[in-house]
């Protein structure tokens, strides 16, 4: 089965180039000229990704981007000429794992769209493997080497979401929402405590993986 990628951009040379590159690499490209389109289109079609443009007509990529993270488990990548940091701080926030901005080469487009991928696919995955170190989703323990690590729970569940999508920037509050519950009445310094924890455990047993503060936004975790 191909991987179908979606791409919203009211932009139609950007459509069609987005689509002479993807399809040149094997992929079937679902095409919308607008959020209101493209939500439809998601309802209607198997997507595996999303490209998405920001400033649209009927709705815009932030809402887009916010309606897929609540309705799909997809990697989503804005595309889009808004380059200031505030534009990628609402981007983030509203769920997307990467930003690229206008103008833009293709091809490194397309290598973004192949590590996303790529990444998404551990999502499923009962171990995660980061070199010598080894999360077993089921057992709840980490293992480097012949080492185990037992974590307390929400420390645990908070490494399995950040090593789950290496190199994706999470804001505190989807943090607190996807690890807590989006009833908890945690606050974003309880994501502070828990983030110093975690590297304090493993700052002297690997190097296999480091878990850096994004400024401004958020935490993301990176393999080495």
């Amino acid at each position: 089965m191909k991987v179908s990628i979606l791409v919203a951009d009211d932009d139609p040379h950007i459509r069609e180039l987005l689509r002479f590159y993807l399809e040149k690499e094997g992929y079937q490209v679902i095409a919308a000229s607008d959020g209101e389109k493209a939500a439809a289109m998601m309802e209607e079609e198997q997507i595996h990704l999303a490209v998405v443009d920001i400033m649209m007509p009927g709705k815009n990529g932030w809402e887009l981007c916010r309606e897929i993270r609540d309705a799909y488990d997809i990697p989503v990548i804005m595309l889009t000429a808004k380059g200031e940091v505030r534009d990628k701080e609402k981007g983030f926030k509203a769920g997307t794992d990467d930003y690229l901005t206008k103008p833009f080469e293709p091809m490194e487009l397309l290598y973004r769209i192949k590590a996303l991928l790529r990444r998404y696919q551990m999502v499923s995955k009962q171990v995660i493997v980061m070199n010598q170190t080894v999360i077993d989703r089921l057992s709840h323990v980490v293992k480097i080497g012949e080492e185990s690590i037992h974590l307390p729970l929400k420390e645990f569940e908070l490494l399995v979401q950040l090593a789950s999508f290496p190199d994706r920037t999470f804001t505190r509050d989807q943090l607190l929402k996807l690890v807590w519950g989006s009833e908890s009445e945690s606050e974003s310094r309880t994501i502070d405590v828990h983030i110093k924890r975690l590297r304090e455990k493993f700052a002297d047993k690997t190097d296999d993986f480091v878990i850096s503060t994004v400024r401004g936004l958020g935490y993301k975790l990176e393999v080495r």
